[in-house]
C-alpha cells in the first residue's frame, strides 16, 4: 500500500526543513505507511501534528507508540525519528543496529545523511514502534 496523499499541514511542517531533509522525511513517511500496511494488527494510522511535527498513531488498534518525524536539536542537519522516551525502543534499536544509525538519548533515531535510506534496519525499527504495545502485553 502506498501512503495517502500528504495533508497540507504535514506538507507545511516538512517544508520548514532543508529540501534534502524534507525529502528524506517524506520517504520515511512512505515507509511508515508501508510497514503499517504490511504488519498484522497495526491497522490504519492516524496522521497528525504533535509539537508541530508529523506524527503517526495507531489509534484504532493501540498496537504501537507514536512515531514523530523531524530533526534533533543535537543533529539539525539530519532527519530524526522520535518515539516515546518512556519506551525501551531506542535502546533496542541501539542494540540491534549500532552501525546503521546514531541516537539521541532514549528518544530519537537519527537517520544517516545519505539520500539512500538503510531500508531493512529502518523497516524493522518502524515495525517495532508500530507494534510496541502489542509485544508489551504478550
Amino acid at each position: 500500500m502506498s501512503a495517502p496523499p500528504v495533508p497540507l499541514e504535514i506538507a507545511q511542517a516538512l517544508s520548514c526543513h532543508p529540501e534534502r531533509i524534507g525529502e528524506q522525511l517524506l520517504d520515511i513517511r512512505q515507509m511508515i505507511f508501508a510497514v503499517a500496511s504490511a504488519t498484522d494488527g497495526v491497522g490504519p494510522l492516524t496522521e497528525t501534528l504533535k509539537w508541530g511535527e508529523p506524527a503517526y498513531l495507531t489509534e484504532n488498534t493501540r498496537s504501537g507508540t507514536t512515531i514523530r518525524l523531524g530533526v534533533s536539536k543535537l543533529a539539525p542537519d539530519r532527519a530524526a525519528i522520535f518515539v516515546n522516551c518512556r519506551t525501551a525502543l531506542i535502546e533496542n534499536f541501539r542494540t540491534h543496529f549500532p552501525e546503521s544509525f546514531t541516537f539521541e538519548g532514549n528518544r530519537a533515531l537519527i537517520v544517516p545523511a545519505s539520500t539512500r535510506l538503510v531500508e531493512t534496519p529502518l523497516w524493522l525499527c518502524l515495525c517495532m514502534a508500530l507494534t510496541y504495545h502489542r509485544r508489551d502485553k504478550a
